[in-house]
């Protein structure tokens, strides 16, 4: 009787063990980092507040963002000067598919080794934003140069630090790519906001009214947005031979984010000598994530494949 005490005490404790363990790596796998501690240009508004889908017990998608996160993706064996990603998930500058779009993404990441970090951006509006514009924008920034700034925590290559969106996230991830000097907050860091390399997934990228998302211009520059905003914002037009080297998706058959978005960004990449990779699949239409049938089904292998041959 008493070697049976001592032997359920011990698969107790031995299970007790192995659930504090796999919590512990739950944890870190998870971590989520509030970005600002004073958040610039905001507007205190009581009454809007996030509201979270969730099915599952997994939050599939989020709106009305007031607190701008990153959530932590580390692969289960760490190296020394890994390789990290900011994702910025989609949604029309409206809502952001943070399942679909950011969590499975990363997830993938860690599949590769890669050190993967899910931004959740605040959407532009001018009930919390004195200009809503640029509000996306200075999340994207802080969040290049947070994960420069403590690099070592997580054994990242600060020289390694790219993007990764989709949809309006690209838009996004693009801005980033061509406006990362533009001072859009007060800073006393020096660090850069130039990400190294930016993944962009069936993007918008232009606000010019013949092939942009509409939603998406409407959301970030209002209904009736001037020539010079609508210019400032179509990043096809800011490509400089600094722009960082550029991995591009899109299916033809997109209705909804034309693939003149991408055809025209790569132009502009390629004009200015900047290393870059087009993609354009047969079908698909638009919001395939990591691609489960249809033509695109492969870009995540051709994905891999142009990481590792830039290095990264």
């Amino acid at each position: 009787m008493k070697k049976l005490k001592n032997l359920i005490l011990k698969n107790a404790f031995l299970n007790l063990f192995l659930l504090l363990g796999m919590l512990n790596q739950l944890q870190a796998q998870n971590q989520i980092i509030p970005l600002w501690n004073k958040i610039p240009g905001e507007i205190k508004a009581p009454d809007y507040t996030e509201k979270e889908t969730v099915k599952d017990g997994k939050i599939q998608s989020t709106t009305l963002v007031t607190t701008p996160t990153l959530t932590v993706f580390l692969p289960k064996e760490s190296k020394p000067s890994q390789t990290a990603v900011v994702i910025f998930p989609g949604g029309g500058y409206m809502h952001l598919a943070i399942d679909k779009e950011g969590t499975k993404v990363a997830e993938w990441f860690n599949s590769l080794g890669i050190v993967a970090f899910v931004l959740k951006y605040r959407l532009p509006s001018d009930l919390i934003m004195k200009d809503k514009t640029i509000g996306p924008l200075q999340d994207a920034q802080e969040s290049i140069r947070y994960i420069r700034q403590n690099a070592s925590k997580w054994n990242i290559d600060p020289n390694k630090v790219g993007v990764l969106g989709f949809s309006a996230g690209g838009h996004l991830a693009s801005t980033l790519a061509t406006h990362y000097d533009d001072k859009v907050y007060e800073t006393t860091s020096k660090v850069s906001a130039r990400p190294d390399f930016a993944l962009l997934i069936y993007p918008v990228i232009s606000m010019q009214n013949e092939i942009t998302h509409k939603g998406s211009q409407i959301n970030l520059l209002g209904q009736n947005p001037s020539s010079e905003l609508i210019d400032s914002f179509s990043n096809e037009k800011k490509v400089t031979a600094q722009t960082p080297p550029t991995f591009l998706i899109h299916a033809t058959d997109d209705g909804a984010v034309l693939p003149e978005n991408s055809i025209n960004y790569y132009l502009a990449l390629k004009k200015n000598k900047v290393t870059a990779e087009l993609h354009l699949y047969e079908n698909g239409g638009h919001g395939f994530g990591l691609g489960i049938g249809d033509t695109n089904k492969y870009w995540t292998k051709q994905c891999e494949d142009w990481l590792k041959s830039n290095k990264f």
